[in-house]
């Protein structure tokens, strides 16, 4: 059988069948494929070959949305990640490390989650264990570690010295199995040095992808074009942080007006503009370099009257102690329905509607101009008489 009439026969498989049905289908429609074929050596070995690859989604929204083994435009560095996991250590019996560099918020710690929980890691791994960076080298020998194949994810926010990474690598040397790994997450280049494997880089989207992306979160095929158009224009505007876009588009999805996208669309181009002209720099830069943006345009009717300082989203944790800080919804904050007083507050940005369910909060400080031109957290009522 010639090599271009198999691989058309490919093709036509796999555009047919979806991510679910790779498996055994698959198996099944390529099998049938070689039992009617004369020259089925070389086919079989190809069939059995294929039938263990992972499918690659033709529709990244809908793996990114509702399943848990895809993350839109990171199919390649998953795929390295999972290789680098699954790859045996011979006899050599050392922990085999993999650093994952990438910039602020690019999805460095969804896709290690997301690689996890791959059946393939699961199976081969008995138990997995992610360490914050900040934790002491004393802790970690406290952990109930156990002498089998563990995956040891760590994430470092600050760059280390050799000594930390030395004990560090022993303590995990001597209280694990033999083919248990390291992977390193973090936003310092520097920190590839420890990998016994190339590091794995993640960049931020590209225009066209982060396009794709926020228009396949914000619109349906049946919208309004001009409501594509706006979604557009909103992407743009947005400058490719996935977690406003997120935030963004749950918002639209729920509202199909085209007057209220264009509101929506109006008050960040105001703040972009408010941000360039007062610090230099579009709002997801500021927020890269952990600043908070001035979100006045976007929050407030009286820009004039007062100034909203809104820090990087956070993850919200349990062991975090609240400190009884006002608290409004990021739906409230679009709507415009409370009344923001001065001083801190907290704003509930968002959800993530994927396992394992990430919500996100983010501090804010109000502060008001007074008559003198002066600023002060606290408003002062207009006198009725």
């Amino acid at each position: 059988m010639a090599a271009g009439f198999a691989l058309n026969h490919f093709q036509l498989i796999i555009y047919k069948g979806g991510c679910s049905e790779m498996g055994s289908k698959l198996f099944r429609e390529l099998h049938k494929k070689h039992i009617n074929t004369s020259d089925g050596g070389r086919v079989k070995e190809f069939v059995v070959f294929l039938a263990r690859c992972e499918c690659m989604c033709r529709r990244p929204y809908d793996a990114y949305l509702y399943t848990d083994n895809c993350v839109f435009a990171h199919h390649v560095e998953k795929q390295e990640i999972i290789n680098f996991l699954l790859q045996n250590p011979g006899n050599q019996g050392a922990r085999l490390v993999l650093p994952i560099i990438g910039g602020c918020r690019v999805g460095k710690k969804s896709l290690i989650s997301h690689v996890c929980n791959d059946e393939r890691i699961r199976s081969y791994f008995s138990s997995i264990l992610y360490i914050n960076g900040d934790s002491s080298c004393g802790s970690i020998a406290h952990a109930k570690f156990k002498m089998e194949r563990t995956l040891i994810v760590r994430e470092y926010f600050t760059d280390i010295d050799e000594n930390d990474w030395v004990n560090f690598y022993s303590t995990v040397s001597q209280m694990t199995a033999g083919g248990s790994k390291v992977v390193i997450i973090s936003r310092i280049e520097n920190l590839a040095r420890f990998g016994t494997a190339k590091a794995v880089h993640l960049n931020s989207l590209s225009q066209e992808e982060y396009s794709y992306l926020f228009k396949m979160l914000a619109t349906d095929q049946k919208d309004h074009p001009k409501m594509v158009s706006v979604a557009n224009d909103l992407a743009v505007v947005l400058g490719g942080s996935l977690i406003t876009a997120n935030m963004i588009s749950d918002m639209l999805r729920r509202n199909h007006n085209v007057h209220f996208w264009l509101r929506i669309l109006r008050r960040f181009e105001r703040m972009v503009k408010n941000n360039f002209l007062k610090y230099g720099e579009h709002p997801k830069d500021i927020i890269e370099k952990e600043q908070p943006v001035d979100s006045t345009e976007f929050m407030t009717s009286y820009p004039t009257h007062a100034c909203i300082l809104v820090k990087p989203p956070r993850v919200e944790r349990d062991d975090i102690p609240n400190y009884k800080k006002p608290s409004i919804s990021f739906k409230e904050v679009i709507a415009r329905s409370v009344a923001i007083s001065g001083g801190d507050f907290e704003i509930a940005t968002w959800e993530s509607r994927i396992s394992p369910y990430t919500k996100y909060v983010s501090s804010a400080t109000a502060l008001f101009h007074d008559k003198n031109g002066s600023t002060t957290t606290t408003r002062k009522r207009r006198s009725t008489s």
